[in-house]
């Protein structure tokens, strides 16, 4: 039986098929046709640019990058909450132009000469590196609307945004600045704790926020603290648990110990939504859940009534 082949033409490329009766076999051949394995060829996936497609942590879908930064980093789908760096939230949040960063330039040190699976100075050296930040944390003053505020704002992608020495002296550097100008103050935590690669010298950090706290609460400055995911150990055990107000984003992880240590701890089953913002509103914890496209004008309310006492009286008649 003879065989006879055609060519067919495809997106421009010339292809020779069998034709459907197949060829004879011989002693030397197989009398069956192996068949290629199913898959083999690119997948989709591997056809998408990497970056232009972020996959949802909660529902699971995948979102056009682009569109994610118009939503500031919240998906558009089920409104789970990214994180965010802190230059794109004083985007989101400060009037264009009026942001004016504090103490650029500090760096931390190794002083402890740690020494681990990686030394404290190449994490430093990646972390740098990676976020373009010097530390976990900006600090600066700007406008919130009509509102001149001294602003902190954590960055969780630098070593899981842990307090350590430089941390600790930003925020304290930005409270004692609104102490002194008479100006509200706003710090935006997201954290895992502090940074152990400190040793003592990250815990004491917990005690001087705090200090400088006291200081701004006897000049009766108000201090909004805002929890986002997510806010953990000495961070949400110092200063991001003592504001006049305590925000949070929705969805946002808070606690001391993450629920699984609690658990083994404590040996009990912990309740649904265990550590969520919505479940410690319900406790009496913080005191509002805001979404993060209304954040802006939530402050601004807030910053009015806070503020009352400094604006002059309106002349009488």
């Amino acid at each position: 039986m003879m065989t006879t082949t055609f060519t067919k033409k495809t997106l421009g490329l010339e292809t020779v098929e069998p034709a459907v009766t197949p060829p004879p076999t011989t002693a030397a051949e197989p009398s069956f046709v192996k068949k290629p394995k199913l898959g083999g060829g690119k997948s989709k996936k591997r056809d998408i640019p990497e970056g232009l497609w972020v996959k949802c942590k909660k529902c699971g879908n995948l979102v056009y990058d682009k569109e994610l930064d118009e939503t500031l980093k919240v998906c558009p789908r089920c409104q789970y909450h990214f994180q965010i760096g802190p230059r794109d939230r004083v985007l989101s949040l400060v009037e264009p132009g009026s942001f004016e960063e504090m103490d650029a330039n500090l760096v931390s040190v190794d002083i402890l000469g740690f020494a681990g699976m990686a030394s404290y100075v190449s994490k430093l050296a990646d972390n740098q590196k990676k976020t373009g930040e010097k530390d976990a944390v900006l600090t600066g003053v700007g406008m919130i609307g009509e509102h001149k505020v001294a602003l902190g704002i954590m960055d969780f992608s630098f070593i899981g945004g842990s307090m350590g020495s430089v941390v600790g002296e930003k925020i304290t550097r930005l409270i004692e600045r609104g102490t002194a100008e008479e100006l509200p103050v706003i710090v935006i935590s997201t954290s895992g704790g502090a940074r152990m690669y400190e040793g003592m010298f990250s815990l004491m950090q917990m005690a001087k926020t705090c200090g400088a706290l006291a200081y701004l609460a006897e000049a009766r400055l108000p201090y909004i603290s805002v929890l986002t995911h997510n806010t953990y150990a000495g961070v949400m055990a110092s200063f991001a648990s003592v504001g006049d107000l305590i925000l949070a984003e929705p969805g946002a992880e808070i606690g001391f110990a993450g629920a699984r240590v609690i658990k083994d701890t404590t040996q009990a089953e912990l309740p649904p939504g265990f550590q969520t913002a919505e479940f410690l509103l319900d406790h009496g914890l913080i005191d509002a859940v805001i979404h993060r496209k209304d954040l802006k004008k939530q402050l601004i309310e807030y910053l009015d009534f806070l503020t009352a006492r400094f604006r002059p009286a309106p002349p009488t008649t």
